[in-house]
């Protein structure tokens, strides 16, 4: 590849001054970093022979100033360096990088191309950017996305600070920043739909709904454009910049916009006692495999930033379904994403992370299964993120499930053990009792080691990945045609049932057994031991119409429709019922697993067999003490006893299709059950507060068909 010539930078001056424009600068912050009167660049690039720092004057600027990096002047090891006075915050930038176009040796450099600086902490779109023109042979600078210089420490936090929360106690909406606010129906102006500042000013109905985190599908900068034409990339699983927040969920569009919007909106969700997490995507990228385009980590060094096949180096390894797979244990990628995991912690306030696909990090850099995988060992141990949940999403698209085996000591996981244990019972499947008592106690025979908290288990029915919580039980089988994939996307195993119609039905008894089994979910899922999470809209019968892959359908398929929110009024009162009731009550805040009385040994008088400590659970069934857990077994029963003995709580679990009688614990004289939960009922007399609660005088209560009953005394 033929080099252009280079001009000496220490020859470049600014003719009204005596310092130069242009000085070497140095290796660190790696990124754009203010400083002074101008800006310090560093990118990493071992093979790369000679890189171009271009700057803009507008983000559809076709022709910006270059400035060359002289290797011998510009160069530290590895890292290219310049620092350029005269210009800040706001300036608009990008790189080319020129270098061996070998991809037999993994080597993809193209001097035509603008690269985004893997460090970029904003990332500006002009209306002519192209994603083909990143795909396809030559010059795309009219139609590049540009990186912006950020300086962090201008934003007044007002006395801000990520609220630092445990577990327990934690209940995790898990949303998407877009699609909870761009239905027309919203109620706000149309140019705040699907933002940052959308979401801002929805906060009063997260808050009113008792939710203490939300959990952000991704909001790191992806490509829109990667999923089948005409249709975007609606979930963001397609990562361009790691530390730029999407610019397209900005309501400013100006290059600095999207990063003090999310921030207003972070310090806001803070004000409403509200975390933040992130769901980050550091298995692969938007680039892609080999046709795919080149933003950014193809250009600077495709070796160091993907996993390649072993023996064909021209390819990818992908082992994460999207073509290729980010080289976590490289130790410049290692580094890389610490650092963006510290910055959106220390300079954007948030709270905690959900990695998906988080055993792509557990591979080396030929692909292999790690024993002690150095970036999640990094990850756990970085004192800047010693405050900061870390969950993960602890298997790969290539058959690797390390969920209960995941490393380390303070990893939450996504518990899908659990999501499938609970549909398969209400469903009514045989086999499932045991299952259940162990999802419903915090799942210790998955996570058995003695110093773990059981809140590290993420319990969850339903996420964005499947089936909304209505279409679960609207729906027998998946129907993903809106997708033009065939109906071939998709998990096909969902252990979904349609309570007798498919789809939509005007049949009253149907509706009212699917609204029963809804509840019936919620129910058990907030009485569980672990840390819950909501999928957003389910509260309100969110419906995707039997599609459960709606990564691609940016539209109101997938939308939060606010008008639900009255439609469903009833649903809503029970949720935001329940979630205040497990707020306030010792046994769901444990940080301890519940111990296991032995039958009887909890009854209405004192007991020398009652162990002290956590919260006691005695299990039961239709009889008092003998918990069913045959084969055709569809019952289940437990009674929570305060580690005080001051409260005690009993479940009933019917997911029989006929009625069955429970025998009710004998309570101390001045003790009585209430009510609190009876799913078979309509609103509002599905849920009472304890205040307000039925009592009950007999010793055994009807549990209807398919439905659970809470008491309390």
């Amino acid at each position: 590849m033929a080099i252009v010539s280079m001009p000496n930078v220490l020859d470049i001056f600014d003719p009204n001054e005596d310092l130069p424009l242009v000085q070497p600068g140095r290796t660190y912050p790696i990124g754009a970093t203010v400083s002074g009167d101008g800006v310090n660049f560093c990118v990493f690039s071992k093979n790369g022979v000679f890189i171009e720092l271009l700057l803009f004057e507008d983000v559809d600027d076709p022709h910006p100033r270059v400035i060359p990096l002289d290797p011998e002047q510009n160069r530290t090891f590895y890292y290219w360096h310049v620092f350029v006075r005269g210009i800040g915050a706001g300036q608009l930038y990008g790189y080319r990088v020129y270098g061996p176009d070998d991809p037999a040796q993994g080597h993809r450099f193209d001097g035509w191309k603008v690269l985004v600086d893997p460090y970029a902490r904003a990332v500006a779109q002009g209306r002519n950017f192209s994603r083909d023109a990143a795909r396809f042979p030559g010059d795309n600078c009219a139609y590049a996305l540009k990186s912006v210089v950020v300086d962090p420490g201008a934003y007044d936090w007002e006395g801000d600070a990520p609220l630092g929360r445990p577990f327990g106690g934690t209940v995790i909406y898990e949303l998407h920043v877009g699609g909870f606010t761009s239905h027309p129906n919203s109620g706000l102006a149309p140019e705040l739909r699907g933002t940052y500042a959308g979401l801002k000013e929805k906060i009063p109905y997260l808050k009113s709904l008792g939710v203490t985190a939300v959990e952000l599908l991704p909001v790191q900068l992806f490509d829109e454009h990667d999923a089948p034409t005409p249709l975007t990339n609606y979930w963001g699983y397609s990562p361009i910049a790691f530390f730029a927040p999407h610019s397209g969920y900005s309501a400013d569009r100006s290059p600095l916009g999207p990063v003090n919007e999310f921030r207003d909106m972070v310090k806001a969700l803070h004000r409403a006692g509200i975390e933040v997490i992130l769901d980050v995507v550091f298995n692969h990228s938007a680039e892609g495999d080999e046709k795919g385009p080149t933003y950014s980590f193809k250009g600077f060094e495709n070796r160091a930033y993907y996993t390649l096949q072993e023996d064909d180096r021209a390819r990818y390894a992908n082992y994460t379904g999207c073509g290729n797979t980010i080289n976590a244990n490289h130790s410049i990628v290692r580094r890389m994403i610490l650092e963006c995991l510290c910055y959106w912690v220390t300079e954007m306030h948030v709270d905690g992370f959900r990695f998906d696909l988080a055993s792509v990090l557990a591979r080396d850099e030929t692909g292999q299964p790690l024993r002690s995988p150095p970036v999640l060992w990094s990850i756990e141990s970085h004192p800047v993120l010693a405050g900061a949940k870390i969950i993960a999403e602890a298997w790969d698209a290539a058959g690797l499930y390390q969920v209960g085996t995941f490393i380390g000591h303070r990893w939450a996981e996504w518990n899908g053990q659990y999501r499938d244990d609970v549909r398969r019972f209400f469903r009514g499947d045989p086999d499932t009792v045991v299952r259940l008592a162990r999802r419903i106690t915090g799942s210790r025979d998955i996570y058995p080691h003695p110093e773990r908290e059981p809140n590290r288990s993420i319990n969850f029915i339903t996420s964005h990945d499947g089936f909304t919580l209505n279409d679960l039980v609207s729906y027998n089988d998946k129907h993903n045609e809106a997708n033009r994939e065939q109906n071939r996307d998709g998990a096909d195993v969902n252990f979904s049932w349609n309570c007798g119609a498919e789809g939509p039905s005007r049949r009253p008894e149907v509706e009212a057994l699917r609204r029963r089994q809804i509840k019936n979910f919620l129910a058990v899922l907030l009485l569980s031991q672990g840390t819950p999470m909501l999928l957003m809209g389910d509260e309100v019968r969110r419906s995707q119409r039997g599609n459960n892959n709606a990564y691609c359908q940016n539209n109101e398929l997938s939308w939060f429709d606010w008008a639900s929110v009255e439609r469903e009024a009833g649903l809503v009162r029970f949720v935001r019922g329940l979630l205040s009731f497990t707020a306030t009550f010792d046994p769901f805040l444990e940080r301890n697993f519940w111990a296991e009385a032995a039958p009887g040994a909890w009854g209405p008088g004192p007991s020398a067999a009652a162990p002290a400590g956590p919260t006691v659970i005695e299990w039961h069934g239709v009889r008092l003490h003998r918990p069913d857990y045959g084969y055709e077994s569809h019952s289940l029963a437990y009674t929570l006893y305060w580690a005080d003995r001051s409260r005690r709580l009993h479940v009933m679990l019917n997911a029989y299709w006929e009625p069955l009688v429970f025998e009710l614990p004998p309570l101390p004289a001045r003790y009585r059950w209430r009510r609190i939960v009876d799913t078979s009922l309509e609103a509002p007399e599905d849920y009472a507060t304890p205040e307000h609660a039925a009592r009950i005088e007999a010793d055994h209560y009807r549990c209807e068909a398919r439905s659970v009953v809470v008491l309390l005394a």
